[in-house]
């Protein structure tokens, strides 16, 4: 159909249409003017409910210093990541995580969108993962197999010949004597998490709790929920609940992704490390916690702090016993080690008995880069043991973006060439990221919904 047959809004409202995110746009007199599908379905609403009609008509709960639609339109300023939660028209608890903005036209606000991420199921995840954890901790056997203090790696289990890696466990066994803070640092997949589990475990922290939490992984206010508990009341819906700190008293809370972590809550988590005490989200008393805190993270502290994503105070403060932990390609001696090892596991898991790798394999293991490193060497092993047909895996067995062609072969026209490099780098970005295509969206600095829309077509 020729483009003079298009209607401009028309297009506009398909484009809106599409996009997986709630939009919500009202105009200066606070009336929906605009609201999707996606909007809908978060709110628990029907569109003919709130489209054409007053924001606060359709949304009793709400006024104009809890819209964040409304605020905008008198402030005339954006506001960024705030979490919202509110009561529907059908008395539904709804919480999201909007963006809202001013919209200029010719210098004129005509009116404001919001775009909501729908976080409710995440957050009902989170709660009932640290209800878990609370409801394990109250289990007083010593045989107990929790989160607490149960089924973590020892520094027995860290398998490698390389003489700086012996040294680092060394050294980990002294911080274990130790109640300071640790920090860890170094590309994904090199085992940090293993490694702080291994200083919990020879503590004398050892039979208390030990609580992990990604720092990545939740919008700023859910995190910051988690980790010091709610009072109830703080928010619409909210109960009294421990969060994270008071869960993890007398043991270890170990957070990964720490640069992640936004730079106001990287202050309250400071001011615990300072005095350790926590008040509760909405609390008014505090509490007092014995915790030692592990973090982690996966680029070197000191550009975080450069690149404001860590807060110099407390870099020093958590850089007392501090461990760089060396990538795979760094560790020639462990390749064969740890491949060894993992057949052994596998050979377990999926009844198999395969002997080991061909001497062809062991070269192209070593000369591999191993950007994913042990992470990937493990899943690279897992692979070639569901594929081979033969009881010493060889190089027919490796994932196919691990296959490197040999001279012999035609060059491949570019088009190919550049499907099959950006295939190979979607599947080392997902591999270092266990799957998380939020995260690989990150390293590949690309849209998730581009990679989405990747993954689907060549993977």
């Amino acid at each position: 159909m020729p483009s003079e047959f298009f209607n401009t809004s028309e297009v506009l409202e398909a484009i809106l249409e599409t996009i997986d995110e709630g939009i919500h746009v009202i105009d200066p007199k606070g009336q929906t003017i605009f609201y999707n599908g996606v909007a809908a379905n978060h709110d628990g609403m029907q569109r003919c409910e709130v489209l054409g009609k007053p924001l606060l008509e359709a949304f009793p709960s709400l006024n104009h210093k809890s819209s964040t639609l409304l605020r905008v339109i008198k402030s005339e300023k954006p506001i960024y990541n705030y979490s919202q939660s509110y009561v529907n028209a059908h008395g539904r608890i709804i919480e999201t995580l909007n963006t809202t903005l001013p919209i200029y036209v010719d210098g004129f606000m005509i009116g404001a969108i919001e775009i909501a991420k729908d976080y409710s199921s995440l957050k009902q995840l989170s709660e009932r993962l640290a209800d878990l954890e609370s409801s394990l901790k109250t289990i007083k056997s010593p045989e107990r197999k929790t989160p607490g203090n149960g089924g973590l790696y020892s520094f027995t289990e860290i398998l490698t010949n390389d003489t700086g890696f012996k040294g680092l466990i060394s050294q980990g066994k002294k911080a274990a004597r130790s109640s300071s803070s640790v920090l860890v640092y170094g590309e994904s997949g090199v085992g940090k998490e293993l490694f702080v589990q291994s200083i919990h475990q020879d503590s004398s922290r050892g039979k208390e709790p030990f609580i992990a939490q990604n720092c990545a992984a939740l919008p700023e206010s859910l995190l910051e929920s988690l980790l010091f508990g709610t009072a109830k009341g703080s928010y619409t819906g909210a109960v009294e609940r421990q969060g994270l700190f008071e869960l993890a008293n007398g043991g270890t809370l170990f957070l990964d992704e720490l640069q992640s972590m936004p730079i106001d809550l990287q202050a309250k988590l400071l001011r615990v490390l300072e005095d350790g005490f926590i008040r509760r989200i909405g609390g008014t008393k505090s509490v007092q916690v014995d915790v030692r805190i592990m973090a982690a993270m996966n680029i070197d502290p000191k550009k975080a702090v450069s690149e404001n994503r860590l807060r110099p105070d407390l870099f020093y403060r958590l850089n007392v016993l501090s461990y760089e932990l060396p990538p795979l390609r760094e560790r020639i001696d462990d390749i064969e080690l740890l491949s060894e090892h993992f057949i052994s596991v596998f050979n377990s898991k999926l009844g198999l008995s395969i002997k080991g790798m061909d001497e062809k394999t062991k070269v192209f293991f070593r000369k591999y880069h191993w950007p994913g490193n042990v992470r990937e060497l493990k899943h690279t092993i897992e692979f070639m043991m569901n594929h081979t047909e033969n009881d010493v895996l060889n190089l027919e067995d490796l994932p196919q973006f691990l296959k490197k062609p040999t001279t012999s072969e035609k060059i491949l026209p570019l088009r190919e060439a550049m499907i099959e490099m950006e295939t190979k780098l979607i599947t080392e970005a997902l591999l270092q990221t266990n799957g998380n295509v939020f995260q690989a969206s990150k390293l590949l600095q690309i849209p998730r919904q581009t990679l989405q829309y990747k993954i689907k077509k060549h993977i």
